[in-house]
C-alpha cells in the first residue's frame, strides 16, 4: 500500500469517526430535549390548607415545611407505589368510610390505615398484624379475640372500631387528633410524657423519635396526594381502580370442621372464602364457646 493511499485511509476514518460521535451526540441531545419535555422531577409548591382532620400544618416553620415537605416529595414520586394505594383504596374505602362516621373518627383517619399497613392485611415485622396494625396485647385490651384460630385484628368492622376507639381516647387525653395519630404511632405514654419532659402541647412543637417525627406527615402527604391524584402526575381511568366483589353475610355460630368443605357447600372455594374473612387463620372454626360469627360469601 503507498503512502498516499495510507493517509487517505487515515483521513477516511478519521472523517467516519467523527461523523459518528457527531451522530450520537446530536442523538443524546435529542433523547435528553424529549426526556426533559416528557419527565420532569419538579419541586413542589406547598399549599397553605394541608391539615389533619382540619388542624392545619403550620408551614411558616421552617423545620415542619421541610419535613412536610419531604414526605410530600417522597409519596409523590415513588410512582409505582401511590398508583397501587390509590387503585386499593378504591376498594376499601367504602367500606373504611362509613364505619369512621358511626364511629365518630374524621374521615381524614382512612389515610392513617393507608400509612400503616398500605391497605393490605399483612404481619409487620414487630408482629403488629390487619389494616390497623395492632399489636396482640393492644388488640385483645380492646376486646379482639386474637388466637391461632381466630384473629379479629384481620376483621376489618371490628379492627376499624377498635381503631377508633383507641384514637378517640388518645384526642381526649392529649387534646387533638394530630398528637392522637402520634400516639397510634409511639403510644399514649410516650407522647404524654415527651410533651410533659419538653413542656410543650403540640405535635409539631416536640422533639419525638424519628419515625414518629415523619409519622403525621406522612399521613397528611398521602391524604394530599391520593385526594388531588392528577395535580401529582397519577393518570388513570375508572376501569382501572381496584372493586369488591359484592358478598353476602352467613351467620355461623357452630363449629366449622373444615372450612374448605364449607365453602364449597356455599358455591366458592376455600381460597375466596379467605380471602374475604382473612380473621379465620386455619381450615376450621373451633368456636367451643358457640359464638355468633359472620363470613362473608362472595355473591356468584
Amino acid at each position: 500500500m503507498s503512502k498516499n493511499t495510507r493517509f487517505l485511509s487515515v483521513v477516511s476514518f478519521l472523517i467516519v469517526t467523527v461523523v459518528f460521535i457527531n451522530a450520537i451526540s446530536t442523538t443524546q441531545i435529542k433523547l435528553q430535549k424529549n426526556t426533559s419535555d416528557t419527565y420532569q422531577i419538579k419541586a413542589l409548591k406547598l399549599s397553605p390548607d394541608l391539615n389533619l382532620a382540619g388542624e392545619r400544618v403550620p408551614l411558616e416553620k421552617l423545620d415542619i415545611k421541610e419535613r412536610m415537605d419531604r414526605e410530600l416529595l417522597v409519596n409523590t414520586y415513588w410512582q409505582s407505589n401511590g398508583l397501587l394505594l390509590i387503585k386499593r383504596a378504591n376498594k376499601y374505602f367504602p367500606i373504611l368510610e362509613p364505619l369512621l362516621k358511626k364511629y365518630g373518627l374524621p374521615d381524614d383517619f382512612k389515610y392513617l390505615a393507608v400509612a400503616e399497613s398500605a391497605l393490605i392485611d399483612e404481619t409487620s415485622s414487630a408482629g403488629a398484624a390487619g389494616m390497623w396494625h395492632f399489636m396482640k396485647g393492644t388488640g385483645k385490651e380492646y376486646g379482639l379475640e386474637i388466637n391461632k384460630n381466630v384473629d379479629e385484628r384481620y376483621n376489618i368492622e371490628k379492627s376499624t372500631k377498635v381503631a377508633a376507639e383507641y384514637l378517640i381516647k388518645a384526642k381526649e387525653r392529649l387534646g387533638s387528633w394530630t398528637l392522637a395519630a402520634a400516639a397510634y404511632n409511639a403510644g399514649n405514654y410516650g407522647i404524654a410524657r415527651r410533651l410533659k419532659t419538653q413542656q410543650v402541647t403540640s405535635y409539631y412543637d416536640a422533639l419525638l423519635p424519628d419515625e414518629t417525627e415523619r409519622y403525621v406527615f406522612r399521613i397528611i402527604a398521602i391524604k394530599e396526594v391520593m385526594s388531588n391524584p392528577k395535580a401529582y402526575g397519577f393518570i388513570f381511568d375508572e376501569k382501572d381502580l381496584y372493586t369488591l366483589p359484592e358478598t353476602k353475610t352467613v351467620k355461623v355460630d357452630t363449629v366449622i370442621t373444615n372450612i374448605a368443605a364449607f365453602a364449597k357447600k356455599l358455591n366458592t372455594n376455600y381460597k375466596e372464602l379467605k380471602l374475604h374473612n382473612p380473621w379465620l387463620r386455619e381450615n376450621k372454626l373451633n368456636n367451643k364457646s358457640r359464638k355468633l360469627y359472620e363470613i362473608k360469601i362472595p355473591v356468584k
